[in-house]
């Protein structure tokens, strides 16, 4: 895979782009950068703490958010799109790709979609994605967000999560959600799974009116979807990979059942780790770096996460 585009600072120029490096350079208050970036940007947010997580949300110009003065949340009762990325890190990686790319390109959605003056979205970047050692699931931010929301009266949210988003020219709609609904075995989640089913075909559907070809569906590593799943909100997963890593992926996949089992459980990193696409060997460590980031595909993954939140 070539990286040379990823090299040229050039396209970090460009709104909203500025601060990305700033974002992921090594001693980076990751929080007071966005923040302040998002002021810049003049978008309509607020920081909603949770469990003391600390979640951005964006919000169509026009609605008002007051929540913590008892006001009533917009789209209650509704089933507005969301989209979601976290912006927190592993420590001593820069994550450029995990997760800055996917935060910077919902920034450049936002934008968009105030311009086109689309009205039934929500943009929320989430805190504590990453687990440390010995953390299950329900430390995860996302767990109590969808806890959050379900209160809010968004049980019927359409939930997008982007999710190393910076590298390759592939789509994929993640289906570890499905695997482990098989897994848990538990009565009364079919409509857990019809949700899925609605996410994914809503995503297929949006790629093939943009006329992107390169789409697959396949389980991936476990992101913020495993949180919300477990807090009562399916949402569907969207990552990146090059086109070369997605077709071996899927390969591999094909032609061996239980290495999904690896890949989710993380256990491939140790088990069978050359098979593990190159982009995700590279997530949460010091490699995921700028270098590896292929910004020329940016533009098409936000115009489908704009075209997303068109009904």
């Amino acid at each position: 895979m070539k990286m040379k585009s990823g090299v040229d600072r050039g396209w970090a120029q460009a709104s909203p782009y500025e601060r990305f490096f700033d974002f992921i350079a090594p001693d980076a208050d990751r929080f007071a950068v966005l923040f302040s970036h998002i002021e810049k940007l003049d978008l309509n947010s607020v920081v909603i703490p949770i469990e003391g997580n600390r979640h951005f949300f964006i919000f169509p110009r026009g609605k008002v958010v007051k929540p913590s003065a008892g006001g009533s949340f917009p789209f209650r009762k509704e089933s507005p799109v969301i989209l979601t990325a976290h912006y927190d890190r592993v420590p001593g990686s820069p994550g450029a790709n995990d997760n800055s790319a996917a935060v910077f390109q919902l920034l450049d959605a936002a934008l968009q979609l105030g311009k086109q003056s689309a009205d039934y979205w929500i943009v929320i970047f989430t805190d504590k994605e990453e687990l440390q050692k010995g953390e299950g699931i329900q430390e995860q931010g996302s767990y109590s967000l969808a806890k959050k929301l379900r209160g809010m009266g968004l049980n019927n949210a359409r939930i997008f999560n982007f999710d190393a988003c910076g590298t390759g020219d592939t789509l994929v709609f993640s289906s570890t959600v499905d695997y482990l609904l098989r897994k848990t075995g538990r009565s009364g989640l079919g409509r857990a799974q019809q949700t899925i089913n609605r996410l994914r075909e809503k995503a297929f559907d949006t790629a093939h009116r943009l006329h992107i070809s390169k789409v697959l569906s396949v389980p991936i590593p476990f992101s913020d979807d495993a949180g919300f799943l477990q807090g009562g909100l399916p949402v569907q997963t969207i990552t990146i990979l090059p086109s070369a890593e997605a077709r071996a992926l899927n390969a591999l996949l094909r032609s061996r059942p239980d290495f999904t089992d690896l890949l989710i459980s993380g256990s491939a990193r140790s088990a069978a780790a050359q098979l593990v696409p190159e982009t995700w060997r590279c997530l949460n460590s010091p490699s995921d770096i700028h270098s590896r980031l292929t910004p020329e595909h940016y533009t098409r993954i936000v115009r489908f996460a704009v075209e997303l939140c068109r009904d």
